[in-house]
Parts: C-alpha cells; sequence; structure tokens
C-alpha cells in the first residue's frame, strides 16, 4: 500500500508516519516544506497544480493530511486550515480521485460543550475563536468533496514532541527549566476547564486505521480519550513526573479560550464501530512519554525551554 503523509515532520504528521513505516507491505512518502520530503510543496501558497503532481508522482492509494497550524494570526491560520484542504481536495480530484482522503480535524470545530456530556459527531459546531472556525472551514470542504474521505476531529493531543504551542509542552519546558529548585515557582493562568486529552500515538494509530479501512467511512469521527479531565489535572501529573519540587499557582485569569469553552469531551463510540478503534494509552503514560522525551532531548541539547518567573 502507498501512503502519502501531508505534514510528515510536525507533532502528529511525524507520528503518523513513523507509525506507518514501522507496518510491513506500507510504502511511505512525505510531502511538505521540510527539506526532508519527498514531495516539497506548500498548501497555503501553492496551486493545486503543483502538489497534483507530486501525487500523480507518488501514485498513493491513500492521503493522510497532518498539515495545519494552531497559532498564527487568523490569516495565517486560514490559508493553512482553510485554502490548504481546499488545494488538496482539488488536487486530488485531478491527480488520484480514488484516493482515501484522511484529514485531521480538531474538536475545537465544536466550540463549548455541556459540562458532563459528550458531544458526538452530529452535534452543532460552534467554534471559539479562529482556530476553530479555520479548521471547520477546511473539514466542510474536506466533507463535501465528493472524494472517498473522513475528517478525524482530535482532542487535544498530548504525549512525546508536545509542541511547546500548546500546554502540555510548554509545561513541560517550564518544568525543565526549574529543574531541582525547590523555590521555582511557575505562575499559570486558571486550570479549571476540561480537556479530551488522548495520546497522539493513539492518534496515529486511528489515522493508519482510517486510511486502510475497507469500504466508504462516515465522513467525520470523532477521534479522543472518551473523557474530560481538567487541564490542572495534566499540570499536576507533569509535574510529578519532573520530579518537581516546587510551586504552581494559579493567577485566576487565563487563555479568552479558556474561560470561553470550559468543557469539552468527544463521543468516541463511531470511531470504534467505524475502524475498530480505542485508545490504548491513559493520561499518566501520555505525560510520562512526553516528560522522558523532553529530558532526552535536553540530554542531548536539543531542548530550550522557557525561563520561570
Amino acid at each position: 500500500m502507498r501512503i502519502l503523509v501531508l505534514g510528515p515532520t510536525g507533532y502528529l504528521g511525524g507520528h503518523v508516519a513513523g507509525h506507518l513505516r514501522a507496518l510491513p507491505g506500507v510504502r511511505v512518502f512525505g510531502a511538505g516544506r521540510s527539506p526532508g520530503a519527498e514531495f516539497r510543496v506548500d498548501l497555503a501558497t501553492d496551486g493545486h497544480e503543483r502538489l497534483a503532481t507530486a501525487l500523480a508522482e507518488a501514485a498513493p492509494d491513500a492521503v493522510i493530511n497532518c498539515a495545519g497550524s494552531t497559532g498564527g494570526d487568523p490569516v495565517t491560520l486560514a490559508e493553512v486550515n482553510s485554502r490548504g484542504p481546499a488545494v488538496l481536495c482539488a488536487a486530488l480530484r485531478e491527480a488520484v480521485p480514488s484516493a482515501r482522503l484522511v484529514h485531521l480535524g480538531s474538536a475545537a470545530e465544536y466550540g463549548p460543550g455541556a459540562r458532563g456530556s459528550a458531544v458526538t459527531e452530529s452535534a452543532p459546531t460552534r467554534p471559539v475563536g479562529p482556530y476553530g472556525a479555520t479548521k471547520l472551514a477546511g473539514t466542510v470542504t474536506v466533507a463535501t468533496s465528493g472524494l472517498d474521505a473522513v475528517v478525524l476531529r482530535v482532542g487535544n493531543p498530548v504525549g512525546p514532541g508536545a509542541p511547546s504551542a500548546g500546554l502540555p509542552g510548554r509545561i513541560a519546558g517550564l518544568l525543565r527549566a526549574a529543574g531541582a529548585d525547590r523555590d521555582a515557582v511557575i505562575r499559570l493562568g486558571d486550570l479549571s476547564a476540561y480537556r479530551d486529552f488522548v495520546d497522539v500515538r493513539d492518534v496515529a494509530r486511528a489515522a493508519v486505521a482510517a486510511a486502510k479501512a475497507p469500504g466508504p467511512l462516515p465522513r467525520i469521527l470523532n477521534i479522543g480519550a472518551g473523557r474530560a479531565v481538567p487541564v490542572r489535572e495534566v499540570v499536576d501529573g507533569l509535574a510529578r513526573a519532573a520530579g518537581f519540587r516546587g510551586r504552581i499557582e494559579e493567577s485566576g485569569g487565563g487563555s479568552e479560550r479558556s474561560g470561553a469553552v470550559s468543557w469539552q469531551c468527544s463521543d468516541i463510540t463511531a470511531a470504534g464501530e467505524s475502524l475498530g478503534w480505542r485508545p490504548t494509552l491513559t493520561l499518566d503514560d501520555s505525560l510520562t512519554a512526553l516528560w522522558e522525551a523532553v529530558s532526552t532531548a535536553a540530554a542531548a541539547g536539543q531542548f530550550e525551554g522557557e525561563p520561570v518567573r
């Protein structure tokens, strides 16, 4: 089987590509902006013709789109998260219309959830802010493209390699900078929001299962742990894994999005029925692996944490 991964050097894409390369009988191609990709393409700026040429050469049976942006101004987010999937769908229709497309969406597309409940794929979408709105635009494009396509709406991924742009990666960096200092104080915003954290390696398994699944799939499938936990639990778990002996303070403030979205939890029943997929790793597994990866990178001189103030 031939599978093309878009964004193979990113957080999610790296795990997806690594999982695929460990499978027998699978030929993996990478496409993206990084020098290590077999095909150099940029969904934010290239026309669909350039991508169509790459797709025709790779002749994939499936394409997994892990390219996306979680930060930046609204225009940048729209270029990557909204324009990118449209360019990809146009190129697929031209070059390999029979290929399965697996697109990684986000649970942020749903917006605020009702406390104590889990959202299904049929729930209304009410994203808060440009990130969720641009991801939703990409999902709509893929779901209505007429291609053999499925969108995986991913919860909050956590685990080894988590970037500093997200909370788990940022906290790991702060803990690494604090070291063994008993007097260290890490000041954070309000940590009371609930999120559905799913291990990035389980996300990779879901993406691969979707690429290989026979027959048509539902247009949208939720991928998460299926339970909501307070963000505070993630911070405390990382502190334990790091052996942190200082103090963590919550200022009471926080990001606009955390204030507007106090609860998110995904119903993952459909993914189990369609893909035979369930998360296999616990939150403790994820946090332990994240901290071990940070420690390994620091020992190799490849990690720079934020200063503790």
